[in-house]
């Protein structure tokens, strides 16, 4: 059975923003690992159309940015949507009832799938369907945005914590 995985950047102030910091080159190697060994992504809309940079070759991309868009190029990817009426290379669309098709993508998988985009993984947790949250913590303060929680906080129990980089700090934790 796949485990769901929440993680992304986030501001000490509790906010995701990819244009206002970005991770440096130790954090970018650690999601290369990450994507490399990852069973799937999951997706929101929202977060699908800014990854979807990584489908189209850029030449002034350095040797991790090329290994990034090969890793997250293989991995199956799961888009959920009410306006998409078609994905990308390597994707599907979930529609319908969202929970059915997270259980039986779930059951059928083995590994890691990623979850990434706020809204989602807040529909998500109210479904009881996320079985790890990972928080990239950097030291900056934005004071606005999109939180990291989309809506009521879950109850959850600190797992693990460790040092990416100089600079960042991953915290693990799971649903209480």
């Amino acid at each position: 059975m796949a485990k769901l995985v929440f993680g992304m950047n986030q501001s000490l102030d509790g906010y995701v923003d990819h244009m206002a910091f970005a991770p440096g080159p130790k954090l970018f190697r650690h999601f290369i690992e990450e994507a490399e060994r990852q069973a799937g992504s999951l997706y929101g809309r929202r977060i699908y159309e800014i990854m979807r940079y990584w489908d189209d070759e850029h030449p002034e991309w350095d040797a991790d940015e090329r290994a990034f868009a090969a890793a997250w190029r293989k991995q199956p990817k799961w888009v959920v949507s009410r306006s998409l009426t078609s994905v990308g290379p390597n994707a599907r669309l979930v529609e319908g009832d969202l929970e059915g098709a997270i259980r039986a993508l779930k059951a059928e998988r083995d590994g890691e799938i990623e979850v990434a985009g706020p809204v989602l993984a807040h529909s998500l947790t109210e479904l009881g369907l996320i079985d790890e949250y990972r928080i990239y913590l950097h030291p900056v303060v934005l004071g606005h945005g999109n939180p990291y929680f989309a809506g009521p906080r879950p109850r959850l129990r600190l797992v693990g914590h460790d040092r990416i980089d100089e600079d960042v700090v991953r915290l693990t934790y799971v649903p209480a």
